[in-house]
């Protein structure tokens, strides 16, 4: 990725009711960003407009000359259909059809890679597991191990860390850490401030529109929080955007301690 990750006056949405209003701004290349908000403000809808699932309902989104191929996105994990009838090493091996297409074979190059991502991840000997009796955090270890295999150099992550162990999160976050420090783009979306403080220098509070965007410090302010939740309450009276969004009288300290949205 050459070229920075430009918002030209984006709106996206679905059947022409907007969730995302009026954004602006570009994402520079190897950038390390938190995109951060209220249950329902808007950021799978942003994911989902830069991998291209999601077609702007107004301005557009230019990837900086990637195509699709360049692009890895890791959705959360309810979206993941853990019935179907796959094994973890299969998976995993379909981070691999960007080289291989989709009927492609694999190989014993293919599957060498395959088993260093699992082992990056820490699924050794978890090959012929069903995705169905994975936990939670062995889940995002597997869909981790697919962003791997991707070699990409934009990586899309949806709430990467939610409902998993405090382990898991330590051994992902140094995969994240991993790619930033290869230049890869990375954007996460993310409710844990400590986290988002302590791993990620810029940060896109959003709240169906921009409501800040730059340094993580001068973003997560109890000000900005507070002025993110007043725009998504305005843009759904029924509030049911505004999820685990601290209450007003706590705010303030939210904002300085282990806030969750």
């Amino acid at each position: 990725m050459t070229a920075p990750l430009q918002f030209k006056d984006v709106t996206l949405g679905y059947d022409r009711h907007p969730a995302v209003h009026h954004l602006s701004g570009e994402i520079a290349p190897g950038a390390l960003l938190a995109v951060v908000g209220p249950n329902g403000a808007g950021k799978s809808t942003l994911f989902r407009g830069i991998v291209g699932i999601l077609k702007p309902l107004a301005g557009a989104i230019m990837t900086g000359g990637l195509d699709s191929r360049d692009i890895a996105y890791l959705p959360q994990s309810v979206d993941v259909d853990r019935s179907f009838p796959i094994s973890v090493y299969d998976f995993v091996g379909t981070g691999l059809w960007r080289s291989t297409g989709f009927f492609g074979g694999m190989g014993n190059g293919a599957s060498d890679r395959i088993a260093r991502a699992l082992a990056a991840v820490g699924l050794n000997g978890f090959e012929n597991r069903a995705i169905g009796t994975l936990s939670g955090g062995q889940m995002q270890r597997m869909l981790f191990a697919r962003v791997l295999l991707q070699d990409a150099r934009l990586i899309v992550l949806d709430e990467p860390f939610n409902a998993i162990d405090a382990r898991t999160s330590v051994d992902l976050i140094a995969l994240v850490r991993r790619w930033h420090s290869e230049k890869r783009t990375v954007l996460a979306a993310l409710h844990d401030m400590d986290l988002v403080r302590a791993n990620f220098p810029e940060t896109l509070l959003l709240a169906r529109g921009p409501v800040a965007w730059g340094a993580t410090s001068e973003v997560l302010t109890a000000e900005n929080l507070l002025e993110a939740r007043r725009m998504c309450e305005a843009f759904d009276e029924s509030n049911s955007c505004a999820g685990r969004w601290p209450p007003r009288s706590r705010l303030r300290w939210a904002a300085h301690q282990s806030a969750y949205f």
